[in-house]
């Protein structure tokens, strides 16, 4: 049985579906791999370490996918409609696919993937649950996004983040505030607080209050009734009333004023990223602060930031609208991410024959699997019963 890693072809896409140390696993369970001549050059991986590793080096994406069994992917294949290899074209009949297929923003593919006979995983749907964490490709990918969100925001801001005493005279400490406690935000506090900044998060979560506190930040919120129930079974927001948010917005309002460095991470699956900070936020800030916002590719947090742009507002605030921000980080998002899709196939290779056993019933594979026989099969995708 094949398993193919092709090169991403997107842009600002530097990752790549396997490592070298996951390729030697996959060949341990009994698989055969090829590997895309040139797909790990954006992760620091030579076709010729993947090849020690055990992996065929395939000319091209034809020779890499075309007859293989299981396709890995960091994003969802090209189409035929958005120029360049059709990705998506070279796909056989009953292969299966795994990546992140951005259903939510791409749900017209999904049924290119049916009609192409493919059956499509799409690992941003897996369950939030216990047995599934070694496998979440958005902990693993939000977790580095945090960190480098705060090492980007060091190389905008024209100051030292800790407080340093010198003959000379002392250097304040940074005031950094995180909106948004997720992965990414408790990533990005800790990451600060490392660098000596005086942190301060939000999120409309009660329950990542106490996670906050034990990381040396305050915790700023509205500590209402609706924010005592502001949280899905699932662990992720819930949206706001109108009321709450005209609360919240003035409370951060006034506490924004005091930062140097804002990092944004709020966002909600299969919607417009909320505006945590609004342009009349933007200009009370100081010259020189920084704001990046991480959910700038869902709508952004913050009026006014670009996708791909850092952009210097009128009252030289800058605000940093990286994409893909994992990918600015590839190397050892590449290790997580590869780590995640071997961890998720694993049980689903039988030991002895080496074959596919894929446990349709499994809660793993009915939350991640959009397409299956030709048909769209995902309750949150498939069409109508009607």
């Amino acid at each position: 049985m094949k398993v193919a890693i092709p090169k991403e072809r997107r842009e600002n896409e530097r990752r790549v579906a396997a490592s070298p140390d996951t390729v030697k696993k996959l060949i341990g369970l009994g698989l055969e791999v090829a590997v895309e001549t040139g797909a790990g050059t954006g992760a620091a991986i030579p076709d010729d370490v993947f090849e020690a590793a055990g992996a065929k080096i395939a000319a091209d994406a034809a020779a890499a996918v075309s007859d293989a069994d299981i396709v890995l992917k960091v994003q969802r294949p090209l189409g035929a409609d958005e120029g360049g290899t059709d990705e998506l074209a070279l796909l056989k009949s009953g292969a299966l696919l795994i990546g992140m297929l951005s259903p939510y923003t791409a749900g017209d593919q999904i049924k290119a993937y049916a009609d192409k006979g493919v059956t499509a995983f799409a690992m941003e749907l897996l369950p939030r649950i216990t047995r599934a964490q070694s496998m979440d490709v958005l902990s693993s990918q939000a977790n580095l996004a945090g960190y480098r969100a705060v090492i980007d925001a060091t190389f905008e801001f024209g100051r030292a983040f800790p407080m340093m005493m010198t003959p000379a005279g002392t250097v304040p400490p940074a005031r950094c505030m995180v909106m948004g406690v997720g992965v990414a935000g408790l990533q990005a506090i800790a990451t600060a607080r490392r660098l000596g900044a005086v942190v301060s998060a939000t999120d409309v979560r009660p329950a990542v209050k106490e996670q906050v506190q034990s990381l040396g930040a305050t915790f700023v919120a509205v500590e209402d009734d609706e924010f005592k129930q502001a949280e899905t079974a699932g662990g992720y927001a819930k949206e706001m009333s109108a009321g709450y948010k005209k609360k919240q917005a003035e409370l951060i309002a006034e506490t924004i004023k005091k930062q140097d460095i804002v990092i944004c991470t709020a966002q909600i699956p299969g919607k417009k990223a909320p505006v945590l900070v609004s342009s009349a936020m933007v200009k009370s800030m100081k010259p020189g602060s920084v704001i990046v916002d991480l959910a700038v590719e869902q709508g952004g947090n913050c009026e006014g930031s670009k996708p791909g742009k850092v952009v210097v507002t009128n009252n030289g605030v800058r605000l940093v609208g990286h994409v893909n921000m994992p990918s600015r980080i590839a190397v050892d998002a590449t290790m997580l991410y590869a780590k995640n899709l071997l961890n998720f196939l694993t049980p689903h290779v039988d030991a002895e024959t080496k074959a596919l056993t894929i446990k349709w019933d499994d809660e793993l594979v009915v939350g991640t699997l959009l397409t299956r026989d030709g048909k769209v099969v995902h309750p949150t995708f498939a069409p109508s019963a009607a």
